[in-house]
């Protein structure tokens, strides 16, 4: 167990630090939804109605989705587009998607490498493109986690104030859902941007996301 968590630590504590992320805002997110349906004389939520109600879903969900597209669009992008100087770069004459022995994949796979990685075929071309597939597929189910729970939750403030509640498609063209979904996706485009420059000039010890501290600022590809 002790092995475990010193080789597992950093996962174990980004996830510590998720749960923690949720309950305070679970609970915070209760206590503001309660002070302002009691000032408009509405009932209150417990903060298990909370938790489980459309309200916290879409927070929650409109968050989740602007930080998938973000990896999606690093990953697929650093396979053609380099920035010299940036640890976060490949090295500047190795755009695409690189060869079979670069990757070690089919006959240039070693007997370390994963069995997909050896097998060829469609399992290969799959496992050469899955890390891509399945953060799409995360972006894609909580976009949509989003639009059916803002739209719940749009809908109740509609209905609130005696307004006309809107269909899906409705709420997929309103303003309401693209003033959350860009908010959310100005600011991780944002901090990519911020990481991807700034890690060409700054410097970071021991950590694999910089370069070494006496590295050359021209320097592209290369990490701790």
């Amino acid at each position: 167990m002790t092995r475990f968590v010193k080789e597992s630590s950093l996962t174990l504590v980004f996830f510590v630090l998720l749960l923690a992320a949720l309950v305070g805002q679970a609970f915070t997110g209760q206590a503001f939804y309660n002070e302002s349906a009691t000032a408009a004389s509405l009932p209150t939520l417990s903060i298990g109605e909370y938790v489980t109600s459309s309200q916290f879903t879409v927070d929650v969900a409109e968050n989740w989705q602007s930080e998938y597209l973000q990896f999606l669009l690093f990953i697929l992008l650093t396979v053609w587009l380099v920035q010299k100087g940036s640890p976060e770069s490949k090295p500047l004459d190795s755009v695409g998607r690189e060869s079979d022995e670069d990757q070690k994949v089919g006959a240039h796979a070693t007997d370390a490498s994963p069995a997909w990685a050896k097998a060829g075929g469609w399992r290969t071309r799959l496992y050469s493109r899955s890390l891509g597939v399945v953060m799409g597929a995360i972006f894609v189910l909580s976009w949509l986690a989003q639009l059916i729970a803002g739209r719940s939750a749009y809908d109740a403030d509609q209905l609130q104030n005696l307004q006309e509640p809107l269909s899906l498609g409705e709420y997929l063209a309103a303003p309401d859902f693209w003033n959350r979904t860009f908010q959310n996706w100005q600011s991780e485009l944002l901090a990519v941007a911020s990481m991807v420059v700034l890690s060409i000039y700054l410097r970071e010890r021991g950590s694999p996301e910089s370069k070494p501290v006496g590295e050359s600022h021209i320097s592209t590809g290369v990490e701790n």
